[in-house]
């Protein structure tokens, strides 16, 4: 699984001209799963995810996490982060995950940041899957981190 974490000021996601989420200060995740994800990466992701420690503190250092700032998350399905453009001018999707696996991941995922979050009562709001949606934000920074596991091993 990939995630693009973007910490904003603001972020929201429409679809047909509707909005279907929409945070103040936090974080806006682009989220894509490859074919060989499971359910077994989640919980490491979400929890990296919110411990993150990438808002500054009083002094100025990236010393504090989402749930530090008591922001919101927005996440967003992105089947094109697995893109491989690296033959031809046009991207292959072929790993990315199919529908069906990358919607349940998906799900899954907002079902754990639900729960992790739960407690300290912030706000998950999300896109829709396979919809054709629009993106709006202001990145704050612009801070943009790329977090990445994977089932497979490392190669060498």
């Amino acid at each position: 699984m990939k995630l693009v974490v973007q910490r904003v000021s603001h972020a929201s996601v429409d679809v047909d001209g509707a909005v279907t989420g929409s945070i103040q200060k936090g974080l806006l995740v682009l989220f894509g799963a490859k074919d060989t994800d499971d359910k077994g990466l989640i919980d490491y992701l979400v929890d990296k995810l919110i411990n993150l420690r990438i808002f500054h503190d009083s002094e100025g250092k990236m010393n504090l996490s989402l749930c530090d700032v008591k922001g919101d998350l927005l996440i967003v399905s992105q089947f094109t982060l697995y893109g491989d453009c690296s033959k031809g001018r046009r991207p292959s999707f072929i790993k990315s995950a199919k529908g069906p696996l990358a919607n349940e991941l998906y799900e899954s995922f907002i079902a754990k940041a639900k729960e992790e979050l739960k407690s300290h009562s912030l706000k998950v709001e999300t896109g829709i899957f396979g919809a054709d949606m629009k993106v709006s934000l202001l990145n704050d920074g612009p801070v943009t981190i790329i977090l990445e596991k994977s089932n497979e091993p490392a190669s060498i």
